[in-house]
């Protein structure tokens, strides 16, 4: 994963000389002026779309805790497929959460515990060996989550008939059992605790927080919002296992390497959750309220709103022609992968300069790629 760099801190003190830090000023000085109620974009997206994000994925994690337990008392292919699919419901959930990096999810890392690939397969292994691990460990971030799990169910052995056998017959079966049940218990605890603190006190702060302060909870947002899709979408779903910023293609840096189906279902799953934070579009359906889409449109900038909704569709169309698989497409033609980065990274220009400059909001992370 590409993490997230915070601003020097010559920057952080030339702001905190130039304003106040309360969230009742204006740090960014002069720009656009505009009546645009922001405190109705946060609740339109803590309320419509974070919210029920996060009960949606921790309704589905509290399923894949519950097949886990399943094959782990009868290890059988039945149960491993159950396992499997819920694994997969889950991970689909998540995609539309990943870009929430604030709050309680920022200060316990959650993003990386979660989702952070390629997995380290040798630390898996050693883990599970010695029986002896801190999963909360940032050592262990590429051991756990999502992508610690798609080794485990689908990269053990080369067959599912031996990887059933690794949790049944195994002379460490015991072990591996153990640790599946940790990482699973785990991913359901983080989200537990994410879930409950939105419902039960950050929602209300994050709310209140509408200043344009490089600290307030709307600008943080928005600019989380823009590395999400410039990171962990553009760069590490498809920019960095193309080789956009390598040498040469890495294959194996795909989304859910092991499982060999579903790289291009998470990339558009992504994309859908995306382009709902932008137009405001609720979780699981299809009313809109108030955001970044209607922020733009109140300072007059509707051609802007348009083009990255264009953008998006356009970046859409582009990974629709991939393979399932977006290993199998790096090494049969990687230029269809390519063309999707640079799909998705026109509208990185768009976000990260055109809309931010409409909103009189600075960049708050620093990145080498270029753009």
């Amino acid at each position: 994963m590409i993490k997230k760099i915070f601003p020097l801190v010559v920057l952080a003190l030339f702001i905190a000389a130039c304003s106040s830090s309360d969230d009742s000023s204006d740090s960014n000085g002069g720009g656009n002026e505009t009546a645009f109620d922001r405190a109705a974009m946060l609740r339109n997206v803590a309320d419509n779309i974070i919210i029920p994000s996060y009960q949606a994925l921790n309704v589905d994690l509290e399923a894949l805790v519950t097949a886990k337990d399943n094959f782990l008392t009868t290890p059988n292919l039945a149960n491993l497929e159950t396992l499997r699919a819920a694994w997969l419901t889950a991970y689909k959930a998540w995609q539309h959460v990943e870009a929430f990096n604030i709050g309680q999810a920022e200060q316990t890392l959650y993003y990386f515990q979660m989702n952070t690939y390629p997995v380290n397969t040798t630390d898996i292994e050693n883990n599970i060996a010695s029986g002896s691990y801190d999963l909360t460990s940032t050592n262990n971030n590429d051991a756990v989550g999502f992508p610690a799990l798609d080794y485990m169910l689908y990269g053990l052995e080369t067959t599912d008939t031996a990887i059933v056998a690794k949790f049944d017959t195994n002379a460490t079966a015991a072990k591996y059992k153990t640790y599946l049940s940790d990482v699973v218990d785990q991913m359901q605890m983080l989200t537990q605790t994410i879930l409950n603190d939105w419902t039960n006190t950050y929602r209300t702060t994050f709310v209140a927080s509408t200043a344009n302060t490089a600290t307030s909870a709307t600008n943080k947002f928005i600019n989380d919002f823009i590395f999400y899709y410039e990171k962990g979408l553009r760069a590490n779903k498809i920019g960095i296992p193309a080789g956009n910023f390598s040498a040469t293609p890495l294959p194996d840096r795909v989304e859910a390497y092991y499982n060999q189906e579903v790289s291009k279902e998470l990339a558009l799953a992504a994309l859908t959750a995306v382009k709902n934070i932008f137009n405001g579009t609720q979780f699981g359906g299809s009313a809109s309220g108030e955001s970044f889409n209607t922020y733009l449109a109140s300072l007059d900038r509707t051609d802007l709103a348009t083009a990255i909704n264009n953008q998006f569709n356009t970046a859409r169309g582009k990974i629709q022609e991939l393979n399932a698989n977006f290993a199998t497409q790096i090494n049969t033609d990687n230029t269809k992968m390519t063309e999707a980065y640079d799909a998705l990274q026109a509208a990185v220009v768009l976000l990260k300069v055109d809309m931010l400059q409409a909103f009189n909001i600075s960049v708050d992370y620093n990145d080498a790629d270029g753009d």
